[in-house]
């Protein structure tokens, strides 16, 4: 796939063009499985959402790339970060309503710090983690958005910080950073 591509066939969907938007999916359909795959290995046993299921209803929630803000291929995978985030977060919601009560109780931290990716996470730990990184984002967009990139998309540090436009080091400093900040307002939260 071909940044430049992607691009171009955005542009030709600001532009008006009708038939960009069919082009779109075809060249962003396996980066978004892979991605999608990536996250949901990661997500607690017994998940119902499936990679291909949660492509598709980030496709269904970007109208079937059909919107027209989207500057480059950046700005296109930052939205699907986003709309991933958003629908994981619904689930979790949705599920922890149904079987707890509302009730949140823990936090996976090991010997490095807080980990934001375990394959322990279990729907509590979402809605946490998503109460935290709003809060993060109120103060520090961009290392809010490094860590949906990461943590919600799957991508590699290096991916991100390309991603994002900034520098391998400052991706690993805000990564540091963030761990730290999240794992502290996790911590508050609980009380």
């Amino acid at each position: 796939m071909h940044d430049g591509e992607i691009t171009l066939v955005l542009s030709r969907i600001d532009q008006g063009d009708p038939h960009a938007a069919e082009q779109l999916l075809p060249l962003v359909y396996d980066e978004l499985r892979r991605l999608a795959a990536a996250k949901m290995a990661r997500e607690s046993p017994g998940h119902t959402l499936q990679p291909t299921a949660l492509v598709h209803e980030v496709w269904l929630r970007l109208d079937g790339g059909k919107q027209s803000n989207w500057a480059n291929r950046a700005h296109f995978f930052a939205a699907a970060a986003e709309c991933m985030r958003r629908i994981l977060i619904d689930q979790a919601r949705s599920k922890n309503a149904a079987r707890h009560g509302g009730g949140l109780a823990r936090v996976n931290a090991d010997s490095t710090g807080f980990e934001l990716a375990s394959p322990e996470s279990d729907d509590e730990d979402l809605l946490l983690m998503n109460e935290a990184l709003d809060a993060l984002a109120a103060i520090d967009p961009r290392k809010a958005e490094l860590v949906k990139q990461k943590y919600f998309v799957g991508l590699t540090l290096e991916d991100a910080a390309d991603l994002l436009g900034i520098s391998h080091s400052t991706a690993h400093r805000d990564w540091a950073y963030a761990r730290s900040w999240l794992f502290h307002e996790v911590k508050r939260l609980r009380g």
